[in-house]
């Protein structure tokens, strides 16, 4: 089956993006944000945002637009606003050629609301001055928008197909946050298609980590299943197919030997469709199969312990609903 052709620049490609212009704020802007007034401009769509950039650190224009908005352009009105009111921070990198979209970061006044909200101090939530220039040279850059993509089009599957989509999805800090002393994945989600469920750890693999370091990551997962008693399946996402067939036949034998659930799969075919029929376990003689149809393979998966709400949570911990409420009000 051929590939689909690489995208000169984002995700997909091999160019790891680099800040190259921020956007200036009105002088206006750069005073002490009154966070009560600015309460009463702000809508639940734009508090869910707020909640997803604290979550996942940075998500393109694009992004945003596919998740919450009707269109790229009703988008890009709603985040210049929320730009100018000091609640979302944004930067545009430089890639080799073309240019790329807006990239949105929480912003000081999104991070006074977030703190205001759960009872804290801003500094608890991690947010700094420096926060937004940090991602934008962070050499992490490309996989992390790797990952946030991915869960993005997954996520956004509903607007097209209302039975599919994605009901959980908890990004790298929050798995390091439950799971941290076993294992460290990139993401953690559930897909969900009709009654099947596809509840799934997802390791983003950029080829910077040599197979054997890739392979060990393995035993984790393994102790993560006996400890807990819980079988989510393992995603690997590589960016190309030739890494994708270096690490099927490096982790073959031992994925057998530790009864782990593993599907493979590359940019090359899933950059626009990652639902779709891309995804082979594992195992000998596997066929490519659909999320869906993983489950469906794989009967014994069940969802990761530590996912349940306890007393010591607060808005900064909870699962943030990949979509804003429904339906979206305000501008």
């Amino acid at each position: 089956m051929p590939a689909l052709p690489r995208p000169s620049n984002g995700p997909g490609s091999r160019y790891t993006a680099r800040a190259a212009t921020t956007r200036s704020r009105p002088a206006s802007a750069g005073r002490r944000t009154d966070i009560v007034a600015l309460t009463g401009r702000l809508t639940v769509r734009d508090l869910w945002l707020i909640r997803m950039l604290h979550e996942h650190r940075v998500l393109t224009a694009t992004h945003i637009a596919h998740l919450a908005f009707t269109g790229l352009r009703s988008a890009q009105r709603r985040l210049r606003t929320l730009h100018q009111l000091g609640v979302v921070d944004s930067f545009r990198p430089l890639h080799q050629t073309g240019s790329a979209p807006e990239h949105y970061t929480l912003g000081p006044a999104g991070a006074a609301l977030l703190a205001a909200h759960a009872g804290l101090d801003v500094a608890v939530t991690g947010w700094r001055p420096t926060s937004t220039g940090r991602i934008a040279y962070s050499p992490s850059l490309g996989h992390d928008l790797g990952v946030n993509d991915f869960l993005v089009r997954l996520t956004a599957r509903t607007h097209t197909a209302p039975s599919a989509g994605v009901q959980v999805w908890l990004s790298e800090q929050s798995c390091a946050r439950r799971w941290g002393d076993i294992i460290r994945p990139d993401a953690y989600a559930h897909w969900c298609e009709g009654d099947r469920v596809l509840p799934f750890f997802l390791e983003y693999d950029t080829g910077s980590q040599t197979l054997a370091r890739v392979e060990a990551k393995l035993a984790g997962y393994a102790a993560f299943t006996t400890t807990t008693g819980t079988r989510p399946a393992l995603l690997l996402l590589t960016r190309t197919q030739s890494r994708d067939l270096a690490l099927r036949r490096r982790l073959a034998n031992t994925a057998h030997e530790l009864n782990l659930h593993i599907a493979t799969s590359s940019l090359d075919f899933t950059t626009d469709t990652p639902w779709a029929r891309w995804w082979t376990p594992l195992a000998p003689g596997a066929h490519r199969s659909t999320l869906t149809e993983l489950a469906g393979v794989w009967p014994d998966l069940t969802e990761a312990t530590g996912l349940e709400v306890t007393d010591a949570d607060t808005v900064l911990t909870l699962p943030v609903p990949p979509l804003p409420p429904s339906p979206a009000s305000g501008p």
